[in-house]
């Protein structure tokens, strides 16, 4: 069989691409294609509510569990102290909010902030079982417009979201706007793999492996397909930075994992 082509993006495209999409408003990508910006936001309402039950499981096996070892450094850097409002966009299932709250504690409070009522019951459920699930709320709504007040946050987080969000900027505005001076926002996203071999081997791994087990677990080969190409279509760690301190961020931090199959971006908001 052979693989898909792989259209990963450099760094000229991504700025070049980046400034074409916020001069012209009206389309973002799904993947490889080039859509309307209702139509992704279906879309991705409609993959949520597929893979919502099979979400978690999917996340640790794809990774070989590292997502967890991602997330845990990914809070770490946001810094937070006892006591702080924290606004988890794009929460999902809530696997940062349970780590935030280790750090908040009970004086605390962590939000958790998604447009998919699918991912929400799912984290939930989860997050009930546990002793934090008297300080982690879940809230329905659109990442676009995100419905608490100005300067209500002490800090903001979003993990694996962003990328699916159709007016990326818009959501980052959005969390600006809610955090209050000094607050902190941390991005958890896919990212291209520095070292080309390695990239090579991604690419087959990506290609093959995750949508044939998206198509075995989860039942839509497809949707893990899709997966594969909106994160070889993602903004590049520079990009992203440059996106953050048009919004208005400063102190922008960038960290590699897995040799740049993930990156974690902090900044504040002065």
């Amino acid at each position: 069989m052979m693989m898909k082509e792989s259209k990963w993006l450099d760094q000229d495209d991504g700025l070049n691409r980046l400034s074409e999409h916020q001069s012209r408003r009206e389309t973002t990508y799904l993947g490889y294609r080039e859509v309307s910006m209702d139509e992704k936001a279906r879309y991705v309402l409609r993959h949520f509510n597929k893979v919502a039950r099979r979400y978690d499981l999917m996340n640790t096996l794809l990774s070989f569990g590292i997502h967890h070892l991602w997330k845990h450094t990914a809070v770490k850097m946001l810094e937070l102290n006892p006591g702080d409002r924290v606004l988890d966009v794009c929460g999902g299932t809530g696997d940062l909010a349970l780590l935030a709250h280790r750090v908040v504690g009970p004086g605390g409070q962590v939000i958790v902030y998604d447009i998919n009522r699918s991912m929400i019951d799912i984290g939930r459920h989860k997050v009930n079982g546990g002793a934090s699930g008297k300080h982690i709320r879940f809230v329905i709504g659109d990442a676009e417009h995100i419905s608490f007040a100005d300067k209500s946050f002490a800090a903001a987080m979003v993990g694996f979201g962003i990328r699916n969000v159709p007016r990326m900027d818009q959501g980052f505005k959005e969390m600006y706007r809610i955090l209050k001076p000094g607050g902190k926002i941390m991005c958890l996203e896919f990212s291209k793999p520095t070292a080309p071999l390695f990239r090579q081997l991604y690419d087959i791994y990506s290609f093959h492996v995750m949508p044939l087990l998206g198509g075995v677990i989860v039942g839509s080969r497809k949707a893990y397909m899709h997966l594969v190409e909106s994160i070889r279509m993602f903004v590049l760690p520079g990009e992203l930075t440059a996106m953050l301190e048009q919004v208005g961020f400063s102190q922008v931090t960038t960290r590699n994992l897995t040799n740049g199959i993930a990156v974690i971006h902090t900044a504040v908001k002065t």
